[in-house]
Parts: C-alpha cells; structure tokens; sequence
C-alpha cells in the first residue's frame, strides 16, 4: 500500500510550515542590523553637524515605518479564501470525476454554477468552468491554486517567498507599498551614507573602528537591494496598469470568446482605482482600499452571452489610448433627453432650434434633403433630438396635418426624460 505524505498536515507540515519562515526571519534580521548601524553608528557616531543628524533621523524615521508597516501587512493579512458556497459536494465531485467526455463534464459544471448562482467568466482552454479538484471548489474568476500554500487563493498574483505568503487580492496593494517604500528606504539609505563611504575610502574618516565598517556594508547592501527592487516595483507597476497578475502575464486568462491577456483592463485610470481605491487619503498608505470582493470583476469586452452586440461594446472608446471602459462602470451623469419640434415656417424652425441645444439639424437642411418645404405642405415633419451619452441622434417623425391648435398652428410638444 503506497504513503502519501501530506506537506500541510502532521509532523511533516509543522517542519514545512518552520521551514518558510527562514527568508522573513533573514529579512527581519537585515532591516534591524540596517536600523542600528544607520542610526547608532551613522547619525550618532559620524554626523557631525547636529541639524543634519536630527533632519537624518527624522526623514529615516518616517520612511523606515511606512517601510516595516507595509511589509509587516504584505505578511500577515490572509491573501483571500475562496467562499464556502463555491464548495462542491460529495455528489458533485463524484459525478465530476465519473464523467465520460469533456462535453458532459462541462454541462456538469454549468449547471453547478446555475444552481448556486456562481458569476463566473473565466473557463479552461476547453471552453468548461474551473474547477480545483483538490480543494474541491470552483474558481471564482482570477483565482488559482497555490501548491505552496495548499489552496486556492482569490486573485493570486504569486507566492512570495519573502513574505511566506501569497500575494493575491487583499494584500496585493500592501506588496506594492512594500516595493515602493523599500526601495525608497534603500535609496535614501545609500544617498546619506555615501558620503562618510567615500570618506572611509579616502582614510579620512575619524570614527569608531566598527563604524567604518558598519556604514561600508550599509553603502553596499541598500544599493544591492535598491536595484533588485527597482526592478521588481517596475514590473508590478506595469501590471497595475494593465490589470493583470503575474499569472496572467505568463498565461492569458480565458473566457468564453477565447483568450483575452486584456480582458480586464478597464483604462490606465480605473486599473489604478482598482488597487489602490478611490479615497485619495489612504492611498500610499498600507490600509485595505482596493475595490470588489475579489470573487468577480468587470470585464473588458462584455460577455457574448449576455446578449449584447458588438457595435455596443466600444461606446466612448478613446482609440488612441485603447483605455476602454465597460458600460456598467460607466456614471452617467448626462441624463437622457428627448425633443419633438413640429415647425411651421423655416423661420420659426430656426428660432426654436436655438431656443434648444446648439447641434440640432435646422429645418432648411431638412428640406434640402427630402426636397420639400415645410411653409408650403401640410405634411409637416418634426425632428426628434435624443442625447444619450454625449451623440447627438435626429430622427424625422411624421406628424398628423389635422393636429392642430384652435388658431391654426401647429402644435408644440416637449418632452425631457
């Protein structure tokens, strides 16, 4: 009989478990080996000039919290647990693993997610949902399975090593101020020692004996990890402002239309927003402010099954930006307009059209058009202007000749809605 040992539970698990806490004890140690030798053997023991040691310290202290809060949450906080009621049961994984073919695997599924209401877009190259058959759920949108953590995880971006934990939608933005703010604590912690460096070099610097070195490794190791940061923050930053995940840069994620690597990227503006919130206050600091719940997200292009058209899709595209937005996040602020205008004259035409909104089609462009003039036929025709979403739409409309008022004119009628 084969032993299957579990690397998440018993004896085994708690070693794993003590073992991936070795790079955050090592992280731990560096910023507070790097806390002591900046304030203790650098502002205190080398700087001389007693108004730029207390500006030092100052600067060094505000950069140095904001850079251990944002680490300490990027490490702490609970990446994102897949809901209970996207758990299958017994019947359902069963009837799931029995299944004879892809398509009747795929109609299982479909079904499931019917019966619990799941909204759920993204499917396997098979075109089926998703499905994690080791943690017995369905993937909600953007989640994937984490083998190190041994389960599904709401918008995993990756496992991170240096945090002993992964990086997914509830500490996604706390990642990205660690990157930030580490690189910004690194830079400003080489900049400032640099000059008591070159000292050490030019054999002028008169310090402790430990102090030489203390700043030498401090010089050394803040620009080691500035560059690695710089790098590492560069590249998040770009996936920010396309909305994707480390994941999904690598493989795009796919719907029912097919492959889609921007299917949810909203414009420059809104992916930003959907990290970072839209409480300008706590921007840049560590504090929960993204947008959703993690489980769905507006798409780019709208679904093909919920039945709207392609025409539809693109409303207000900006084309040289290609930063779509979907209409559902959309605020309309232009409230919906509707105008009848039964002219009598081509004079009293003109003067109720400036009376309403400049862009309206005057009634001699109408006659020149159909070829008629509304001063000498009965037939008289109206124009209807709608504004919907900033265009301007005339539509002709047929009046009755016998509507009339009692002296003779012809009737007026406005509607707004």
């Amino acid at each position: 009989m084969e032993c299957k040992i579990n690397p998440h539970k018993g004896c085994c698990g708690v070693f794993v478990k003590a073992f991936k806490w070795t790079p955050v004890i090592l992280i731990s140690a560096i910023i507070i080996w790097s806390y002591y030798a900046y304030v203790v053997h650098l502002c205190i023991f080398s700087v001389q000039v007693e108004a730029a040691r207390y500006i030092l310290l100052i600067l060094y202290h505000v950069i140095f919290l904001l850079f251990l809060w944002s680490y300490w949450r990027t490490v702490w906080t609970v990446p994102g647990k897949v809901p209970a009621r996207y758990r299958l049961n017994y019947e359902q994984l069963e009837a799931l693993e029995n299944s004879e073919s892809d398509s009747e695997q795929r109609h299982i599924l479909d079904q499931i997610v019917i019966a619990k209401d799941l909204h759920v877009s993204m499917r396997t190259v098979q075109g089926s949902v998703r499905y994690c058959d080791r943690c017995g759920v369905i993937k909600p949108d953007r989640a994937h399975h984490c083998s190190v953590c041994g389960a599904c995880v709401l918008k995993m971006d990756h496992h991170c090593p240096w945090v002993n934990n992964c990086v997914a939608f509830y500490n996604y933005k706390f990642f990205i101020l660690f990157l930030f703010y580490g690189f910004f604590y690194c830079v400003y912690v080489a900049l400032s020692s640099f000059k008591y460096f070159l000292q050490f070099w030019a054999t002028s610097f008169d310090a402790p004996g430990q102090s030489k070195f203390h700043i030498l490794f401090l010089f050394f190791v803040s620009s080691m990890f500035s560059l690695s940061l710089c790098s590492l923050l560069c590249y998040h930053i770009h996936l920010v402002i396309n909305n994707r995940t480390t994941l999904e840069a690598f493989r795009a994620p796919v719907f029912r239309r097919g492959p889609d690597k921007k299917g949810f990227s909203l414009g420059r503006s809104m992916n930003l927003q959907e990290i970072f919130g839209d409480d300008w206050k706590v921007v840049m600091l560590p504090v929960f402010s993204s947008l959703g719940d993690g489980l769905s997200y507006p798409e780019r292009l709208p679904d093909l099954e919920m039945g709207l058209k392609e025409s539809e899709r693109w409303d207000g595209e900006d084309e040289e930006e290609n930063e779509e937005r979907m209409p559902m996040l959309q605020q309309e602020s232009n409230s919906v307009r509707t105008s009848v205008l039964l002219p009598n004259t081509e004079s009293e035409s003109e003067q109720d059209e400036d009376e309403l909104m400049p862009g309206m089609l005057s009634a001699s462009h109408t006659r020149d058009t159909l070829g008629m003039s509304a001063s000498h036929t009965r037939d008289t025709l109206g124009m209807a202007a709608s504004h919907t979403q900033g265009t301007l739409v005339a539509t002709l409309v047929p009046v009755d000749p016998d509507d009339k008022l009692a002296n003779g004119q012809p009737n007026k009628t406005s509607i707004y809605s």
